[in-house]
């Protein structure tokens, strides 16, 4: 088990630095209903990241993820796939990144996240864990590590709530900081804020690039191991 979150945890940690989900809660706290709102968004991101983890670990199973403890060739062909994905997202990102990073501007649908009900607020997290072009593919891909390495089921479950809680880390830290600091909380996640908006695009593209090369770098393992 050792092995395998050491091969998870750099794609967790990938997961949990998403400057835009860290500005959707921290709008979402600013709301009236910020508590429940927040409680609310974190749960929607932990069961997204967790349902798709899970959806790999039953394909992986009877799929024949792992030979004799080491990842079948369908597993380095994916983990070769989604790598190349992220670097050409990468490489997208970089091309649009504003000259002016104080310029950069918020997607426009954040506009509306005060209007949201608590349910949508729900939907929201679950897309932007489940679908997001950067957390979908490191979720599978640490799905395919978790059920290739040829642990028990119960090591696999927990390997995989390893990787659920490090990609939820950076969701947590604003949710605790409107929980604790009181009045202090709202000048802390307004600095947060607006440090992410301007620094989202070139964080995504690093990102995208070092985690879109390690996820290359193990498929080629894999396919000539």
């Amino acid at each position: 088990m050792g092995k395998v979150l050491g091969d998870v945890l750099g794609l967790a940690a990938g997961v949990a630095i998403s400057p835009l989900p860290i500005i959707a809660i921290i709008l979402v706290l600013a709301t009236p209903r910020g508590r429940l709102n927040g409680l609310l968004f974190t749960a929607g991101w932990i069961v997204g990241l967790s349902a798709l983890g899970a959806v790999m670990l039953a394909i992986a199973k009877p799929s024949n993820a792992s030979t004799h403890g080491h990842p079948a060739t369908w597993v380095g062909i994916l983990k070769l796939v989604l790598g190349a994905l992220l670097v050409l997202f990468a490489a997208r990102q970089w091309r649009r990144r504003p000259t002016d990073p104080s310029q950069a501007q918020l997607p426009k649908w954040m506009a509306a996240i005060d209007r949201l009900t608590p349910v949508k607020v729900f939907g929201l997290a679950l897309v932007l864990s489940a679908a997001n072009v950067k957390n979908a593919p490191l979720t599978l891909a640490a799905g395919a590590a978790i059920g290739s390495a040829g642990i028990p089921l119960a090591q696999q479950i927990a390997s995989l709530a390893v990787f659920v809680v490090i990609g939820s880390l950076g969701l947590l830290a604003p949710l605790v900081v409107y929980l604790f600091m009181g009045d202090r909380a709202a000048k802390t996640l307004g600095n947060w804020k607006d440090w992410a908006a301007r620094n989202n695009v070139a964080v995504m593209a690093a990102l995208f690039f070092v985690l879109g090369l390690k996820l290359v770098g193990d498929g080629i393992s894999v396919l000539t191991s």
